[in-house]
């Protein structure tokens, strides 16, 4: 999927999918207070998505960066999480140059499969089989996190780890369709390998955005 560059202003708009203001549901920041800011497209097309809508960017409105800074001023957001989607399909650098003058922490999550951008306080990685990561974000890393949906993912996850830096956080999450079927066995390995965290999507089970 090719980005018109001149269309989104060289990173200056952006297609939002949905902004708001809610706990972070998954990871190692579970349950701290954050803006979402949930970006159109993606190339990745994971067959288990959640949120599929938000594949073709086109579907959504390009927003102004300084019209997405005013809506996150308007609440008592500390940190700023980026997601989508694919957010790195778009130059990140203007969006979080604005962001970190309003004294914002950034986060993003991303499957890192396009070329890196932004300055970011928190990255998780969350890599899919069947794309390609790139090595910058082994690097960069803060927290990697595996979608569990197969009993083969946990040696997909294994090989990932050994890439990481040594100060990256490693969870597992299980796919939500399958969660209660996986879940036991997510718990048993975890216990048998305890360098790994269980992440749950705990907003599913809060009933919040």
């Amino acid at each position: 999927m090719k980005i018109d560059a001149e269309k989104y202003n060289k990173g200056k708009k952006l297609p939002v999918v949905e902004e708001f203001y809610t706990l972070q549901g998954e990871g190692h920041n579970m349950g701290k207070a954050a803006y979402f800011l949930r970006i159109g497209g993606c190339d990745v097309g994971c067959s288990w998505c959640d949120t599929k809508l938000s594949w073709n960017p086109e579907l959504h409105p390009a927003i102004e960066i300084e019209t997405i800074i005013e809506n996150i001023k308007n609440c008592p957001a500390k940190s700023v999480v980026i997601t989508g989607g694919e957010p790195m399909m778009f130059n990140l650098d203007y969006l979080c140059d604005r962001l970190k003058e309003e004294n914002l922490e950034t986060f993003i999550e991303t499957s890192g499969v396009h070329p890196f951008s932004g300055t970011w306080d928190w990255v998780c990685l969350s890599p899919k089989k069947h794309s390609i990561t790139r090595e910058i974000y082994y690097e960069k890393a803060n927290e990697l996190k595996v979608i569990i949906a197969e009993s083969d993912d946990f040696e997909w996850a294994v090989e990932n780890s050994k890439k990481v830096n040594k100060n990256c956080h490693l969870y597992l999450q299980p796919e939500w369709s399958r969660h209660k079927e996986m879940m036991p066995i997510i718990v048993e390995y975890v216990k048998n390998h305890p360098e790994w965290r269980i992440s749950l999507q705990a907003h599913k089970y809060m009933r919040i955005p």
